[in-house]
């Protein structure tokens, strides 16, 4: 008998597709052509220099060239407990905060903590790309409860009932979102929060965006809205946004201690200690002020109103406007199975390779993010290139009819 080669369950996982969008965007202007890539969920700043220079300093420390606690270094956990206090208000000792490898391993070890084969997760979409895969991995199943433009991409608690059965045992909850830029308000947050607590649920909320909000828009965490949560639900956040920090892979989970014991274990088998060198820099970083992400929020805050403006003045584009987040997600649908160039895409994964072939500018589709009909477009990018791309947009679109 042949034996597949790749085993079920690996094959089962899909491509990131933001991550597949940006390899061919960079592979394409390597060859010479002028590809503007909206598809990166990355600040385009670098890292800030204090920042770096901990990390110089760490390689000349013979500490940092050893194995170091698989949970992380004993004064970055303290760190990002104070930090947590002073950011959300949430109080947590410094053995409730597991140091990871990067946000998407914190996303991993919190389903593979908590769910048994079968367990389902409520998952609004639409919703980060690896969302979907770390759920599966674990044996979980996903129940998307699916929002649109209309509502903001808001997620309501009658939705959120619609989809409860008695195999339901996480929350999902993300604010503000990655890709809609979505945020919910400190009442809306707390009617969700205790919800989910009368309904016995976990929570795991996603909070790595947590500085970039917008406007009137503020940042509330579930687990400060609703404290008697304390005990059922898990924090994911990390450096990669707030600092500018992606490619340095320091991540972190908070939860209760049994929580956290378990995902250590799993992680000490898996990764061990986080590198050291990073774990340094990201103390720099969680110790010190947030001057840095307010610089990066001013040209955030500019590039996202000038996107959305230049969006909603595509005939068939729809917008709403994102108050977090660094990422818009106009609906498309109306230009869907129109004529363009000869060509009538029929969803918007075929609209946004169309979009890529012709006007040489890499979105994601909405298909990635479990929303067929929309693109995700990160405005992290040059204020020039920005608007350049968006016009290649439009005046491509123009021509749908």
């Amino acid at each position: 008998m042949t034996r597949p080669r790749i085993s079920a369950r690996i094959s089962a996982i899909s491509e990131s597709a933001t991550l597949a969008v940006d390899a061919k965007a960079k592979a394409m202007k390597a060859a010479g052509r002028p590809v503007i890539g909206f598809g990166a969920g990355e600040p385009d700043f670098p890292t800030p220099g204090y920042i770096v220079e901990a990390a110089v300093e760490a390689c000349r420390n013979p500490r940092f060239h050893k194995y170091t606690p698989a949970g992380g270094l004993p004064e970055l956990r303290q760190a990002i407990a104070d930090k947590t206090l002073r950011d959300s208000g949430f109080r947590v000792e410094a053995a409730q905060v597991l140091v990871t490898n990067g946000g998407k391993q914190a996303v991993y070890e919190a389903f593979a903590t908590l769910l048994d084969p079968g367990d389902e997760v409520l998952v609004v979409a639409p919703y980060w790309t690896t969302y979907p895969e770390a759920i599966k991995l674990a044996g979980g199943v996903q129940v998307d409860v699916v929002t649109d433009e209309t509502t903001g991409y808001l997620a309501s608690v009658e939705q959120l009932e619609e989809k409860l059965t008695d195999r339901t045992k996480v929350l999902l909850f993300v604010s503000p979102s990655n890709p809609t830029g979505a945020v919910y308000s400190p009442a809306q947050v707390e009617e969700i929060g205790r919800w989910a607590l009368d309904k016995g649920l976990w929570v795991v909320t996603d909070e790595i965006y947590e500085h970039l909000v917008y406007g009137e828009a503020e940042f509330s965490s579930i687990a400060t809205a609703v404290p008697e949560l304390r005990d059922r639900v898990v924090v994911l956040n990390g450096v990669a946004k707030t600092y500018a920090m992606t490619g340095w892979r320091v991540g972190w989970l908070i939860g209760p201690s049994d929580v956290v014991k378990a995902a250590t274990n799993l992680q000490s088998h898996a990764t061990s200690n986080v590198s050291n060198v990073a774990q340094a820099a990201a103390l720099a970083a969680v110790s010190g002020d947030l001057s840095a992400v307010a610089e990066m929020r001013t040209a955030f805050d500019r590039r996202r109103q000038t996107m959305v403006r230049m969006l909603n003045e595509i005939p068939g584009v729809v917008c709403p406007e994102p108050f977090g987040a660094f990422y818009a997600y106009p609906s498309v649908k109306a230009l869907l199975g129109k004529e363009i160039r000869g060509r009538r895409p029929a969803s918007s994964a075929e609209l946004a390779e169309l979009i890529l072939e012709e006007a040489e500018v890499a979105l994601v589709p909405g298909e990635a993010f479990g929303t067929p009909g929309y693109f995700r477009l990160s405005y992290s990018l040059g204020d020039d290139d920005l608007a350049e791309g968006v016009s290649r947009v439009a005046k491509l679109l123009s021509e749908a009819h």
